[in-house]
């Protein structure tokens, strides 16, 4: 086992005996997906992971009744929010963690291979040089085996590239939150076939983190309903993935999981809000600058992906 996810192993067998976090979500339908906030009860020390905010594409707005709602929360747990941590740079939602910032404070923090995603998409949109490539739009660039905490849980960061090659997943004492990595075991896995995306990669990375304790939560970024299920679920955990994740599980080989990940992927359309959340979420969840109208504006590039 990697010296890193020995550390993560360890830490989350020392937080079942300890005391887990309180782990608190918030699912947007909308977009499918789930912000949380994560905190700890002896300090009142919080992280909010992949925030959301509302988008209407035809109309070009902005809204904030998801962030709000984060927002209340906290405010009515009396929390202290220290981290607002982004797993990736989304595609499908825009990220409302700078309006959050203003309102609650905290560091906002991504893996460091954003700065990767930068270049290339920097380019597609052909950002300008106004726009750094250096991830300085984030306050912290997390590499693989930092360590942070929430209050006194402590909390470690892991590189699981493959959806995006900046994928991290965060395990905060003994939750783990898994971004777009992993689905509910009756859905199967995310798509690896964006800029820098890679199904081999993919699989190595959830092969890593089912060697985390089977006990271990895995909180997910995403649900879609897999077929004969009625409700959203978007908590499970490493043992039940091991088991019975259609994609991925035990006794599945790596290449037979990229030849259906790589056959699968070609016949899914774009997310409905890529464009304009990839613009977004590589600034870090900031809008565009305003032109000289004072209107600022998202691009459709033709042809680019």
């Amino acid at each position: 086992m990697d010296p890193v996810l020995s550390e993560a192993n360890a830490q989350i067998r020392r937080a079942k005996a300890a005391g887990s976090p309180v782990v608190q979500s918030f699912f947007d339908e909308p977009t499918n997906t789930a912000t949380y906030v994560v905190w700890d009860v002896a300090t009142k020390k919080a992280a909010i992971v992949d925030s959301v905010l509302d988008f209407d594409a035809a109309a070009g707005r902005t809204k904030t009744a998801s962030a709000d709602a984060v927002i209340a929360y906290v405010r009515d747990q009396g929390l202290t929010v220290d981290w607002l941590l982004e797993t990736h740079a989304h595609a499908d939602h825009l990220s409302a963690a700078p309006y959050l910032q203003q309102a609650l404070g905290g560091q906002l923090a991504i893996g460091r291979e954003i700065i990767r995603v930068q270049n290339v998409f920097g380019k597609i949109f052909n950002a300008g040089t106004d726009f750094e490539r250096d991830g300085s739009e984030f306050d912290r660039l997390f590499e693989d085996g930092d360590r942070f905490a929430i209050g006194n849980i402590d909390a470690i960061a892991l590189h699981v590239p493959g959806h995006t090659p900046a994928d991290m997943a965060y395990a905060i004492g003994d939750a783990v939150f898994t971004g777009d990595t992993l689905f509910m075991p009756d859905y199967g896995t995310a798509r690896a076939d964006f800029p820098g995306g890679d199904a081999r990669q993919l699989f190595r990375s959830i092969r890593r983190l089912m060697q985390l304790p089977d006990e271990t939560r895995l909180f997910l970024c995403h649900d879609y309903k897999a077929v004969g299920r009625d409700e959203y679920v978007w908590e499970t955990t490493v043992g039940a993935q091991r088991v019975g994740n259609v994609h991925v599980h035990e006794g599945v080989s790596e290449d037979d999981f990229v030849a259906m990940r790589t056959s699968r992927d070609a016949t899914l359309s774009m997310p409905k809000l890529i464009l304009p959340s990839i613009q977004v979420n590589m600034r870090g969840g900031h809008l565009p600058e305003p032109e000289a109208n004072g209107t600022r504006y998202l691009k459709i590039p033709l042809d680019a992906l």
